[in-house]
């Protein structure tokens, strides 16, 4: 199943089944994203892979507003879902476009986040060449994603319980496949400290990450060198 089409199929149900993939804690996990941007009312983000626009919202509920939010999601049908949720709709640039080719110019953002996006990305590499690219010098790279869990006790929980999220997805949106094709890249996709790697490959600096949950998630920060 392509990546376009398992968000059209779940487009309209996409934030209800975000509470259900991550038991309504990836709220919790997605402030804790915030706090660690410590934005404020200057910035001006890109939130890449953007879906309904979660984080944008939350970014600016932070900065009362001010700040300046762009979501930037391949979809089509996940960017009109966002645009009918009325909380700061108005305040949000809307672009439909792919992490690999992203329609803005070199050095404009202060900060490029994306949250349970970047294992969707098409060609990751590429991708992360485009987040340095339209960041500003000194511009800060946020990622939250899904990893690997630490506790073997909790991994064999974590595992159990991503068995049963295609079950949910039938039961919610009526359709089990694309459920199974994001449980599968959440498998997939890097451990935390291969994802760091690939992120200094990419000549980014001050590079680290967070555990969250004992890895269930893990966020990720870097920064474009400055001139």
């Amino acid at each position: 199943m392509e990546t376009k089409e398992v968000f059209n199929s779940v487009a309209s149900k996409y934030d209800i089944m975000n509470d259900v993939m991550s038991m309504g804690v990836h709220r919790y996990w997605k402030e804790l994203m915030i706090d660690w941007l410590s934005p404020h009312e200057e910035m001006k983000i890109i939130d890449v892979a953007g879906g309904t626009g979660d984080i944008s919202r939350r970014f600016l509920k932070r900065v009362n507003g001010k700040g300046k939010a762009i979501v930037c999601d391949p979809n089509e049908n996940m960017v009109e879902v966002g645009k009918r949720i009325k909380q700061y709709s108005n305040d949000i640039e809307w672009v439909v476009a792919p992490a690999e080719q992203l329609p803005f110019e070199d050095n404009t953002f202060d900060a490029y986040l994306v949250s349970f996006g970047v294992r969707n990305f098409s060609d990751l590499k590429k991708s992360l060449q485009e987040a340095k690219r339209v960041l500003k010098p000194g511009g800060r790279f946020l990622c939250l994603e899904f990893s690997k869990v630490k506790n073997e006790s909790l991994s064999k929980v974590y595992n159990l319980y991503s068995s049963l999220i295609p079950i949910f997805g039938k039961v919610i949106v009526g359709d089990e496949e694309p459920y199974k094709y994001l449980t599968r890249t959440i498998r997939e996709f890097p451990s935390q400290e291969e994802f760091l790697e690939i992120i200094k490959s990419s000549d980014f600096v001050t590079v680290d990450y967070r555990n969250l949950f004992n890895g269930v998630v893990a966020m990720h920060s870097a920064e474009k060198k400055e001139l």
